[in-house]
């Protein structure tokens, strides 16, 4: 009798083999769904990486017009889209390093430079040489900067300056729009 007793004990305090297959189940679930949750964390991050870069190319774009203004490089008149006998060219245009004048979105932009940004050092591991790895924007990336004058606001002018991009087969855009007066 003492006999049975210690095998039913002995029964009663281990697994078997359905509870250890159940068990492993729930875990290859939870672990599982860990690495879909990760993933795709780094995918939101890569995208966001990208959407900054068009952010900066847009903010780049209107600082510019308010450079050429401040300066007086550009006349309040030439502060316009092609369209309306201004500088600015019309519709969607490639990203690249600005011309002589210094204004992105010109005719005189360097098409023979395409922009792109230093993404990481070279082989000399040092970043801001010659070597570093240069990721170029063009042709995943397009500027649009529109100039429209405010109705009853002789002195004043919307600009919009639009940025769109593919990415991971998927099309994105960013816009940042700003007014800007004919006083600097």
């Amino acid at each position: 009798m003492n006999l049975t007793r210690k095998i039913r004990r002995n029964r009663a305090m281990g697994f078997t083999l359905i509870e250890t297959m159940i068990a492993m189940a729930i875990l290859s679930f939870g672990i599982l769904s860990l690495a879909a949750v990760y993933s795709q964390g780094l995918r939101i991050s890569n995208v966001n990486q990208v959407q900054f870069i068009a952010q900066q190319k847009a903010q780049q774009a209107l600082e510019s017009i308010y450079t050429a203004r401040n300066t007086g490089y550009l006349s309040w008149a030439q502060i316009a889209n092609v369209s309306a006998s201004g500088v600015f060219l019309d519709n969607a245009q490639p990203l690249y390093a600005p011309g002589p004048d210094g204004i992105v979105g010109t005719a005189d932009d360097d098409a023979s430079n395409p922009d792109g940004i230093t993404t990481g050092p070279g082989p000399d591991r040092m970043l801001g040489t010659s070597d570093d790895v240069i990721t170029k924007l063009n042709p995943w990336m397009t500027r649009t900067i529109a100039i429209a004058p405010v109705a009853n606001f002789p002195n004043l002018k919307t600009i919009t300056v639009t940025i769109n991009y593919k990415y991971e087969g998927r099309t994105y855009q960013f816009t940042l729009q700003s007014l800007i007066s004919a006083y600097s």
